[in-house]
This record gives structure tokens, sequence and C-alpha cells, in this order.
């Protein structure tokens, strides 16, 4: 091959390596067409430094920011698109492990909102959790107000879940949560609500513990199958995006005495088999991208 040629063709070789493994590789420009637009995780991992920068932060969990290394923050939100201008819903942020990365992100120049279960919502004696979660998060926001005092929390009843007024989120966001839904008969009703809070063109993004079998029912097992999460989101309306392995664990076998709650960080194990679960770390997830058609 000619120099001048080899020259000119190194740069388009490594731009097609740089791609990301879930992302299809754009055709190099030519006279004749031009670049596509890049998709939404790349565009948002030319933001990598502010994500950088605020999974930093001192206000932080210490036992929050240890687990990083098993949640990827940064990289599972580069991989939804989160911009800093964005408004966010997450969905039962629990303790607030993604709300503070997620409210001080957009604090400047976006909306942060907190979709939590309203305890009044339901039966007197399935209060104790969601009382103590709404709890948790509002002590979160008000001990730091230099990053989460404009933060919103909005109460939802799973019966009848809104999230917001329709078309007024560029993203929502939960963590962990479908099981708990499949397992209770509300996730169709969930999905639709995320349906109606977003935009067009709006983003969901979901993070489940993946079950063996793709298609596999829901059973106590905590693990999801992720043909089956899929179908729910298509069938509240959703067009899948994209997949991301970026929280895939190839350890976990998924077959615990104690379904998904046997690995960290619940732990619930004999003593003696400490060691062989930190070993594993917590569950292969399932990291997936639908979008609200236009």
């Amino acid at each position: 091959m000619r120099p001048a040629l080899l020259t000119a063709l190194l740069p388009l070789a490594l731009a097609a390596c740089a791609q990301p493994a879930d992302e299809p590789t754009p055709p190099a420009a030519t006279p004749e067409s031009t670049q596509p637009a890049a998709a939404p995780a790349q565009e948002s991992a030319n933001a990598g430094a502010a994500f950088e920068s605020v999974l930093a932060g001192d206000w932080r969990t210490p036992e929050f920011t240890e687990r990083d290394r098993y949640r990827n923050p940064g990289q599972t939100l580069a991989f939804f698109g989160l911009q800093p201008n964005h408004t966010v819903v997450e969905i039962t942020p629990g303790g607030g492990w993604y709300a503070e990365i997620l409210a001080p992100y957009v604090r400047d120049e976006g909306r942060y909102v907190a979709a939590v279960v309203d305890p009044e919502a339901l039966p007197e004696d399935r209060r104790g959790y969601p009382s103590r979660s709404l709890a948790s998060l509002q002590a979160l926001f008000q001990a730091n107000p230099a990053r989460f005092d404009r933060a919103e929390v909005v109460r939802y009843d799973p019966a009848a879940p809104s999230f917001g007024e329709p078309g007024s989120a560029d993203m929502v966001l939960t963590f962990r949560n479908v099981h708990n839904w499949l397992g209770s008969g509300q996730a169709e009703g969930m999905f639709a609500g995320f349906f109606e809070v977003l935009r067009p063109g709006g983003v969901l993004g979901v993070v489940d513990h993946r079950a063996a079998d793709g298609m596999a029912e829901y059973d106590d097992s905590g693990y999801v199958g992720q043909d089956r999460m899929i179908a729910l989101a298509e069938a509240a309306g959703f067009q899948f995006d994209a997949s991301s392995e970026v929280n895939a664990n190839p350890r976990d076998t998924k077959d615990h005495p104690n379904g998904v709650w046997t690995l960290p960080p619940t732990n619930n194990h004999e003593d003696a088999d400490a060691e062989r679960y930190a070993e594993i770390g917590e569950s292969d997830r399932m990291t997936l991208r639908f979008v609200k058609p236009e």
C-alpha cells in the first residue's frame, strides 16, 4: 500500500476501533455522505470530566462510593445519555445512592426529581419501608443544601402511578426495582407512568438483576429475564434502543439459596460462605436503554 494512502486511512481505522461495543460503528464520512449524529451515550461520554467530578464529590456517602466498582455509575449514566440540562426522574431512589450523583450533576442547568412511594397510599402495615426511605432521602437533601437544594420529591401511588406533568421529563431512570414491581403485579402500570411523563424522544434507563433465562417468569429470586424486560417496556410503547454490559458479572451463577440477596450488599448467607460470595461480588445486571417514539 502506498504511504500516502496508508496515512489517510489510519485515522479512520483507529476511530472505528474506538467505538463502544454496544453501539454500531458509523460509516466513515465521504464526499457523498455525512457522518451520522452521535448516539446519546457517545454525546454523554464527552461529559466524562463532569461525571468524574461529581463521582469524586466529598458529599457522597463513603459506603456508597465503595460500591462504584460494582455499579459503574459514570459509565452507566454515559450510556443512558444523561446531560447536565436534562430533567431526570429517578424512580424509587431508596436511600439516595444515585441521588447523590444525579441531583448535583443536573442542579445548575436541569432538574432532578425523586419519585418515591407515598406511604399514605399504602395499607398501614406496609408503610414502614417507604416511610424510612422517604425520611432518609429528605435527610440527605437537607444535610447539604449546596448540592441538593433544588432536588424535588414527588410521591406516587403504586396502584395508579404518576410521576409529573405528561411530557415533562427528558429521562426516567430506575435501578434494581423492576423485580419488585413484577412481584407485586405493578410493573405494567409503572412502565405506563414512565411513558407518560417522558417527552417524545425521551429516554428510559433500566438496570436490574438479570436472570439466566431471557424470558424467565418472575420468581422470588430477584432476577428478571432480559427479553421479558424488553417486552414489558415495548408493551408500554417504548422502543428498545440499546443494551450495555457495563454492569455484567459473569461470576454470578444465579443459583444462590436466597436469590440475589445472597450476594453483596445484602449478604443473606451463612458466615462460612462470606469469602465465596465476596469473590462473586454484586449480581449480574442488565443495563437497557429505551426511547419514547417521537
